[in-house]
């Protein structure tokens, strides 16, 4: 082990356990694709339609849209570490109802408290993990945050299709208690003491997360908390300054891409999927090669995002997953009109999803979040997170339960069809409108904005004056 290696194993341990809370929203995430097979088979306990299955795999992320601001409001007030422990207790009180239900609105029940809890998870976790680490590891412990969620995710596709829905809920239930068990005995967030100028606790806290002498980053991170308390934004400052107004712009048009391009219904719905592609390997298989893929890539951006850039990354990815929707879309076409053309054919199905999959975590999934810390000042990045937390869910949720609908009323090539044409459309929205913010300082980056506000505006003079 390297000196460099034990200078921050502090962090890396509490960073691991805090993220014990997002690899349990990741089971509540995955949670539905061995799950719906059950549920919608002759054998089941619970008889559920189509309809309600997609009500159950969405209802999750729809309730996550009402948490992000309360719990912004918790994490201020109360802390981030009580905030999150708090948080473990709607995906407690969930798996609770999934092993003692009896009926398909006790599920609806049961999923509305893990999407509760997933919205508290995503806003205070990465607030959490990015105020205790240091400069050099900030970057791999906020790809922490993600791995643990694509763990949890796979854990569902390894355990789901061998044990029962309620003994699947019960070994998920071990995730949230483990977490409170290991978590409550770990400090708090420097910054929040600092906040309320609780020196002692901050330091405290800071020794409990750092080997040797503190005393400079302590009065670094006091003049930098001091200063957050001199500029404090507002909900207003979002829409009434024109930067900040063009940055929330550009970042809900790359969520909006992030989400029409279908990642959340292949994640969800991955064994129903892999149940019509009349491959030779069983869909639950197919489903963990999906899971695995998954956890290898998501440290992918994070290693090209400041080689390639955002811009590049997010451009290569929207195509890649464009391409791969047309695939699939094309290869179901031809697999329900004529099946025998295509027969021969049967790797090309899982092939472009674990494409599709690469490609969507090296740009889609982290970049978007990258672009929310650079384009907003201090002052509003809070407000405009909670933004795109709630605006992500809702687009989510959409997709999620309109996947069903679509695939039983116009067929399941239609929705990747429309998957890829979305995609596409994203991609000619960022070429347009997205600014390259690898290597610029804040300050560039604002600059950068000012100036593209500056000539929409004159652009805008010159046709009403025309």
């Amino acid at each position: 082990m390297t000196a460099k290696t034990r200078s921050h194993w502090k962090e890396y341990g509490t960073a691991l356990c805090a993220t014990l809370i997002t690899a349990t929203a990741g089971t509540c995430y995955g949670w539905p694709s061995p799950t719906l097979p059950y549920l919608q088979s002759a054998n089941s306990s619970i008889p559920t339609s189509s309809d309600e299955g997609s009500w159950i795999v969405s209802i999750m992320i729809l309730c996550s849209a009402l948490t992000p601001i309360p719990s912004a409001y918790f994490a201020d007030r109360f802390g981030r570490k009580t905030t999150l422990l708090l948080g473990a207790i709607p995906f407690i009180l969930g798996w609770v109802l999934v092993i003692v239900a009896k009926s398909v609105a006790i599920l609806y029940v049961a999923r509305m408290f893990s999407g509760l809890g997933y919205g508290i998870v995503y806003t205070v976790a990465p607030m959490y993990t990015g105020e205790i680490a240091t400069n050099e590891v900030r970057g791999a412990l906020s790809t922490l945050i993600t791995l643990m969620n694509k763990v949890g995710i796979l854990a569902q596709y390894c355990i789901g299709p061998f044990v029962s829905m309620r003994t699947l809920a019960a070994i998920n239930m071990i995730l949230p208690i483990s977490f409170v068990i290991t978590f409550i005995f770990l400090p708090e967030s420097p910054y929040y003491y600092l906040k309320f100028e609780r020196s002692e606790r901050a330091e405290r806290s800071l020794r409990k997360l750092r080997s040797g002498d503190i005393r400079l980053e302590l009065k670094n991170i006091e003049v930098s908390v001091q200063e957050d308390m001199k500029n404090r934004g507002t909900w207003c400052d979002l829409i009434s300054e024109a930067t900040n107004r063009k940055a929330l712009w550009i970042s809900l048009g790359i969520f909006t891409i992030q989400q029409l391009c279908g990642s959340a219904a292949v994640v969800a719905y991955a064994q129903v999927i892999f149940q019509v592609t009349g491959s030779h390997i069983e869909p639950y298989q197919e489903s963990i090669i999906l899971g695995c893929v998954q956890v290898a890539t998501c440290c992918l951006s994070v290693v090209l995002v400041d080689r390639l850039g955002r811009k590049p990354l997010l451009l290569l990815s929207a195509l890649g997953v464009g391409l791969m929707n047309g695939t699939i879309g094309t290869y179901f076409y031809f697999y329900f009109s004529n099946k025998a053309n295509v027969e021969h054919l049967h790797w090309l199905p899982i092939t472009a999803i674990l494409i599709y999959i690469v490609c969507y975590a090296i740009g889609l999934s982290t970049v978007p979040y990258v672009i929310i810390g650079e384009m907003f000042p201090t002052n509003v990045k809070l407000y405009a997170s909670c933004v795109a937390h709630i605006y992500t869910g809702f687009s989510m949720f959409a997709v999620q339960k309109l996947f069903q609908v679509v695939k039983d009323a116009w067929g399941i090539y239609t929705v990747f069809w429309g998957f890829s044409v979305f995609s596409f459309l994203g991609l000619l929205f960022m070429l347009a409108v997205l600014p390259e913010t690898k290597g610029k300082s804040f300050a560039c980056i604002q600059a950068q904005l000012r100036r593209d506000v500056a000539r929409d505006n004159a652009s805008k003079l010159m046709t009403v004056e025309y």
